[in-house]
Parts: C-alpha cells; sequence; structure tokens
C-alpha cells in the first residue's frame, strides 16, 4: 500500500486516537463525503466524513493494532484495536481507501462537499449546509 514520496507532492499524515496507527497520504486528497449510512452512523457513533486515497498513495507508518472488520460482502472498515478508532473503509474490488477525515492531522486542505445515503440518516440531527443531498452512492 505505498510507493515512494515525490517532493513535489503534498503528504498529508494522520492516526488513531492512541497513537499506535499512523499513515501518511501521498498527493491531493478528495474533499470529504458524509455518509449516513447505518454501518457508518454505527462505528463512528454519528455520521462518518471520508475523503478518499488510492491505495498505492497510502503508506501505514505503524499499524500493530490496526484491525481489519469485513463489515459487508463488498467492503472492509480498519480501525485501531487498542482505542477504537475508526480509521479506513475499503472497497474490496476497487483500489482505493476511504480515511475517515477526522483522523487526518491538520491543516487538511478539503472541505465537505456532499452527504450520502441519507435515508439512512439518524432522527436526532437534521442536514442543512446546503450541499447535495443523495440516497445512496449517486
Amino acid at each position: 500500500m505505498s510507493r515512494m514520496d515525490s517532493a513535489d507532492e503534498p503528504t498529508h499524515s494522520g492516526g488513531c486516537l492512541c497513537g499506535a496507527v499512523r499513515y501518511r497520504v501521498r498527493g491531493v486528497l478528495r474533499d470529504a463525503i458524509a455518509c449516513h449510512c447505518n454501518q457508518c452512523r454505527r462505528t463512528s457513533g454519528h455520521h462518518a466524513a471520508m475523503t478518499s486515497a488510492d491505495n498505492d498513495d497510502l503508506t501505514l507508518v505503524s499499524s500493530e493494532t490496526l484491525s481489519w472488520y469485513r463489515s459487508s460482502a463488498s467492503a472492509e472498515r480498519g480501525f485501531c484495536r487498542v482505542c477504537g478508532s475508526n480509521l479506513f473503509w475499503r472497497p474490496l474490488a476497487e483500489n482505493r481507501t476511504a480515511i475517515t477525515a477526522g483522523t487526518l492531522d491538520p491543516p487538511t486542505g478539503i472541505k465537505l462537499m456532499e452527504h450520502i445515503f441519507v435515508a439512512d440518516q439518524g432522527d436526532y440531527y437534521s442536514i442543512d449546509d446546503g450541499l447535495p443531498l443523495k440516497r445512496g452512492w449517486d
């Protein structure tokens, strides 16, 4: 999951709450998508804001406590088994990993761009920021 850093590309870093899992991402990050699906809400305690990177641009710097949970037939989720931080969502059929935006070290340079799976939104909040709302992936 890594290739050598290039001096002309930005590099971002991040990690879990306890610091046992650390990662580095090379390149420009996609703006964040807020996912309101039931799985994201259960793993994060709210909706999950995720950016994304090609697997080749993501380097795990320290990952001894990183565990992967197969959350569906098509994807798995990465979390720290010590502090419980929700770090990654990875579709098995694609060469990318979604990264929870809140685990990135600032400055991130990203902003929220849209909301997906809004039909699964929790009943305790409203979405009123004016960003696009999608019932599913599109």
